[in-house]
């Protein structure tokens, strides 16, 4: 399987009109997809700070994009209905000429939770109410008029037409770590897993990705159908001095969102094209696929050109 490159787009932005620049930006350098996360409320500084609404966003930009694939890293599954969401991840593809990702997780921000009014429920029972969800949605971008029973969601006769562009579906990404429950889930019904965000060794990577292959062993799947991505933080520069001047910023960044905890946060991709090549081959030779990068310097559409100037080369000569 080829190694393809996406893009983290934070949907806390002033206007959707930088959302769609950056974006738009993308696709012109050749990014295989744009991804955007899914909080309602602010995450960065304050609460009340502006934020688009993830499936909106998306849904705005498969109406101003052409060529780019639209991803969610990822959709709360307890903010919508999986037979609602199904019907709109179907209309969605159909709108985008067949370029929709769905990534779906169990969510894991409970002051959001509260702050909408939703329950939140034990990580069990959310890794349960996700395995439910991944079923219903892919019946019904496949079957006719699906019912299901479960002990959390039911439908019954639930039409889902028009169906996705996409043959036999879209790609429904899972998201979570989790080695007893969720990789378990992911091993049932996931195209494409992606275990964390946005940190991660390669040991680690291998790890989770041997855990996922026992359960898709005990699942009777075949490994090899799930795409194992990874979401990281980047940040590379044209030269050393640069790339040690853009880390040190990043830093005095980070220790002054997070405190102590911000030496945990250095990015897995950090330096010249030369140093995240070497990198990133560390994290291919433990089966990823799908790269989703979210770069963090200080000038976005440098780092993204850059990068695809003098990275994805390298690998789409391999």
């Amino acid at each position: 399987m080829s190694v393809e490159f996406g893009v983290f787009i934070s949907p806390e932005r002033p206007s959707y009109r930088d959302i769609l620049g950056d974006v738009l930006d993308c696709e012109a350098l050749g990014y295989h997809s744009a991804w955007t996360s899914d909080h309602v409320i602010g995450m960065y500084q304050n609460p009340g700070d502006p934020r688009f609404e993830c499936w909106t966003t998306t849904a705005a930009l498969a109406a101003n994009t052409s060529t780019i694939r639209l991803g969610q890293l990822v959709l709360c599954n307890p903010f919508r209905h999986p037979s609602l969401l199904a019907k709109m991840g179907a209309t969605l593809d159909a709108i985008s000429g067949g370029r929709l990702i769905l990534g779906l997780g169990t969510g894991w921000h409970e002051g959001e939770f509260r702050a909408y009014g939703y329950p939140y429920e034990g990580a069990a029972e959310r890794v349960r109410r996700l395995d439910e969800a991944a079923q219903i949605i892919k019946k019904m971008w496949t079957e006719e008029a699906p019912s299901f029973e479960g002990r959390y969601y039911s439908i019954e006769d639930a039409y889902c037409s028009p169906k996705p562009v996409q043959r036999p579906h879209p790609p429904l990404m899972l998201a979570g770590s989790g080695e007893q429950l969720t990789l378990r889930t992911v091993a049932r019904h996931a195209d494409i897993s992606n275990f964390a965000a946005w940190m991660g060794s390669p040991s680690d990577f291998e790890h989770k990705a041997e855990v996922l292959r026992r359960h898709c062993v005990r699942a009777g799947r075949d490994f090899e159908e799930i795409r194992l991505s990874w979401a990281n933080y980047t940040l590379i520069s044209e030269d050393r001095g640069s790339a040690e001047m853009s880390l040190d910023q990043y830093t005095r960044s980070m220790q002054a969102r997070y405190g102590g905890a911000a030496g945990d946060r250095r990015p897995p991709l950090c330096g010249t094209p030369d140093d995240v090549i070497e990198q990133m081959q560390a994290y291919i030779d433990a089966g990823v696929t799908l790269f989703i990068h979210r770069f963090m310097g200080e000038d976005f559409r440098e780092e993204t050109m850059l990068f695809a100037e003098e990275v994805i080369p390298s690998f789409s000569r391999a």
